[in-house]
């Protein structure tokens, strides 16, 4: 048993922002699944948005971010995250060389989709979350008081006697060890549900782990039907093998057919640039007629210097850069929804917070805006940094009648394999969705009544297949109820926005109390 300060389960960077910030006198522990560096973070290729250039302001950045999220977003969050952006990018970039620069010394600013300007802050090309990553690592090997425990599969998190407060978590190790772990402050920072579809540009360990153990808890869980699908996954023979990142057609890549028809003709203003999910939803269209859909990167020069991973992603591929043309279907790539907290991450339950991508702040509303998440997970890693170290630092005390054991009745149970969990979201829950298929996911769901399997007794494996179908539910029946299209959630029953009815409301989850389905329980929620 251990008793930290401060008891984070992810290792990404809204993660490691948080543990190098906190003074030496707060003691910070780590838990990560597998290895400190496959977090999704890693694998980030596009940037970090920050009104930095001399066209630019925060007014600009804020407008596209409403529009991105069709106007879904918690407009206070999006404003003091996006006034915050450009000193917290200048200082990052002070600290150490890890962003591109131009021949004058300044930042390099690229453009991105649905952005009015060029505000995009990359490092290493196409290899910005790394660079970040492996700054904050060596920043991290300085501070004494971290500790990082690797391959720790966190699966449920403790509560104390009045259920009130979240008092540590319960881990498998290696060794199928069970250990449980304390701490005054435990942050969920495990990232968010992309390993659900079959086509996504996730980390195989990002699979909705830490949002299910919020919601068992009794967490409130909010706007899980917002998925944002990544228009461009690198795909070869029905498969998708990598992000190519939307930096690419920031650059000036079209998307075309096979005989060079540019697909986005006429259907946005910004074309190639539209908003994710409107590009999304074109491809897919082209995809279900049974036509291929590439990008063509003729015209961007010097492609290999530019986009060195996307480069060697292709070539590991058997796709030659030299062609011109890669070809793309459109997968899961960045959850919206996620545990409910305030700007600093704390959620509805008493001693558990949650930052980056497994918390929803509002920032996104409907829909993502292109290089916003890395900013949010550094903003809220900063922020709740001070406030935790500013808070009191009396330790955690752990008296006998402080712990709640919640009650499990231990029963025989099959699960579905997670090729078929991913085929059937993708199927019914994907990029386009319908009441009937959404109807029949869900009665797919419920026969399996996971929220009553012990997790003790269960092997990672099945732990995993257990938070994926819970938070396929929460998707699939935030879907259901949201009956009109906005952002990542389109019904082709209800293709229209509901300006009225739909335009601020939002769909929260809460294992203990229910769910709010009403207008008037949702309107309730989001006033309170």
């Amino acid at each position: 048993m251990t008793n930290d300060d401060v008891l984070i389960i992810g290792s990404g960077i809204a993660a490691l922002q948080l543990a190098v910030q906190l003074t030496d006198d707060v003691n910070v522990r780590i838990l990560t699944k597998e290895k400190l560096r496959t977090a999704n973070s890693y694998l980030a290729q596009g940037g970090i948005a920050a009104a930095l250039g001399a066209n630019d302001h925060p007014s600009k950045h804020i407008a596209d971010t409403l529009e991105a999220g069709r106007f879904h977003n918690n407009p206070d969050t999006v404003q003091q995250i996006i006034q915050a952006a450009p000193n917290l990018i200048q200082r990052i970039a002070q600290q150490g060389d890890i962003f591109d620069k131009d021949q004058a010394g300044e930042l390099y600013l690229g453009m991105e989709g649905a952005h009015s300007e060029k505000r995009i802050v990359h490092g290493g090309g196409d290899a910005t979350g790394k660079n970040v990553m492996e700054f904050l690592i060596s920043q991290l090997k300085l501070k004494k008081n971290i500790t990082v425990e690797e391959n720790v599969f966190a699966y449920e998190l403790l509560l104390n006697s009045d259920q009130k407060r979240c008092i540590g978590v319960k881990a498998k190790t290696s060794t199928g060890a069970i250990q449980r772990f304390y701490g005054k402050h435990v942050i969920i920072a495990s990232g968010g549900c992309g390993q659900l579809y079959t086509y996504t540009s996730n980390a195989p360990t990002v699979s909705g782990d830490g949002i299910a153990m919020a919601y068992l808890a009794g967490a409130d869980v909010v706007d899980m039907e917002f998925i944002q699908f990544h228009p461009t996954l690198l795909y070869i023979n029905g498969e998708t093998k990598g992000l190519i990142s939307e930096a690419v057609r920031g650059e000036g890549a079209t998307l075309v057919t096979e005989d060079g028809t540019q697909i986005m003709e006429g259907v946005h203003p910004l074309k190639d640039l539209g908003p994710r999910h409107v590009v999304s939803q074109r491809i897919y269209d082209f995809l279900k007629k049974g036509k291929q859909v590439y990008l063509d990167i003729s015209n961007i020069k010097e492609f290999r210097k530019r986009f060195p991973s996307i480069t060697s992603i292709c070539e590991d591929n058997g796709i030659h850069i030299s062609d011109g043309k890669i070809p793309i279907a459109p997968g899961s790539h960045f959850l919206m929804g996620g545990i409910k907290t305030d700007l600093i991450g704390r959620s509805s339950l008493d001693g558990l917070y949650a930052i980056g991508e497994a918390a929803c702040t509002g920032l996104h509303g409907a829909n993502r805006l292109a290089s916003n998440s890395l900013l949010e997970g550094l903003f809220q890693g900063e922020k709740l940094s001070q406030w935790i170290n500013e808070a009191s630092k009396e330790p955690l005390v752990l008296a006998q009648d402080y712990f709640y054991y919640p009650p499990h009745k231990e029963e025989k149970f099959t699960l579905p394999t997670i090729e078929k969990i991913k085929a059937l979201m993708m199927e019914r829950v994907g990029i386009v969705r319908n009441k009937v298929n959404l109807k029949k996911q869900q009665a797919w769901l419920e026969q399996y009544q996971v929220e009553k399997i012990l997790l003790d007794t269960c092997s990672t494996q099945d732990m995993t297949k257990v938070f994926m179908l819970i938070t396929a539910s929460l998707i699939t029946e935030s879907a259901l109820i949201r009956t009109e299209s906005r952002g990542g959630h389109f019904r082709s029953d209800y293709p229209k926005e509901d300006q009225h009815g739909w335009l601020r409301k939002s769909i929260i989850h809460n294992y203990k109390q229910g769910m709010e389905k009403s207008d008037e329980q949702i309107e309730t929620a989001l006033a309170t």
